[in-house]
């Protein structure tokens, strides 16, 4: 039976609803919030859902004083959360609460990698392509209050993830594997305007993605596989969002091309 936790989280996410942080309640380490995650992720499976891919939160260090976190997490991502955002650029927001925009880079893999390639290695032999994308997060936990462990047994916060254009991994990276080293973002909404830079993100989103490899194989936890989508954090503060709403990227220092989506209830 999975832990009376890791079921009030599952049904508060289907439910579109919210818990009080658990460690409100009890000591939680890291570890106890990733084995609550792998029960969900046993029962999310075990209902049809399919893992396609990782998601990698709190890779960018100027906000981990925003959120009292000092240190990455990850968690899954499913079939049911992966989509392409449409040539209309309209996004459905998800049934989700106090649902946030975080602009990000994902890559999607050809190989496994191996836990000692360097990040040389996993541009040019691990991945297949990049692509600008967008990731829906949520707060299982009123008001965005949490630690690190309640992040990790919630889902990693993830809601969705809707992909940019694909670009071929030799174009986006060049031929040294750097061309996603060193390039800035700009995220603009209504009445606001962000920046950010892949440096923010771990050093860069490469260097995010060699974090995930070496953290999976220091907890045995499932390593990543050939097709799998990792999406490597957020290049600025993540964003409230509501439907109605238009929000564009402008990337500059990249092959990747920036996005404009509205969101629709």
């Amino acid at each position: 039976m999975p832990d009376k936790d890791a079921a009030a989280l599952l049904e508060a996410y289907d439910s579109g609803t919210q818990v009080a942080p658990l460690s409100d309640n009890h000591a939680l380490t890291l570890d106890k919030g990733y084995g609550l995650a792998a029960q969900i992720h046993a029962m999310r499976t075990a209902r049809g859902e399919r893992p396609v891919g990782r998601k990698i939160g709190f890779t960018n260090r100027t906000i981990w004083p925003i959120y009292n976190v000092n240190a990455p997490v990850w968690g899954w991502i499913y079939d049911s959360t992966l989509h392409d955002i449409p040539a209309d650029g309209v996004i459905a927001l998800p049934n989700l609460p106090e649902v946030r925009l975080e602009p990000e880079i994902a890559f999607g893999l050809s190989r496994a990698p191996e836990p000692d390639m360097t990040p040389l290695d996993l541009a040019t032999i691990c991945i297949d392509w990049a692509a600008h994308s967008l990731e829906l997060v949520f707060s299982a936990y009123p008001g965005w209050r949490f630690t690190a462990p309640d992040t990790a047994a919630a889902f990693g916060m993830h809601g969705a993830l809707w992909l940019g254009d694909r670009v071929a991994a030799a174009p986006a990276f060049g031929p040294d594997g750097k061309g996603l080293d060193a390039f800035t973002l700009t995220l603009s909404g209504p009445n606001e305007c962000h920046t950010g830079a892949s440096q923010d993100v771990l050093g860069s989103p490469l260097l995010a993605l060699a974090h995930l490899v070496g953290t999976l194989t220091a907890q045995n936890a499932p390593a990543l596989q050939a097709g799998d989508v990792i999406t490597t954090g957020t290049l600025t503060d993540a964003r409230p969002i509501h439907a109605g709403q238009r929000w564009r990227t402008d990337l500059s220092g990249t092959a990747l091309p920036g996005l404009d989506v509205t969101f629709s209830a």
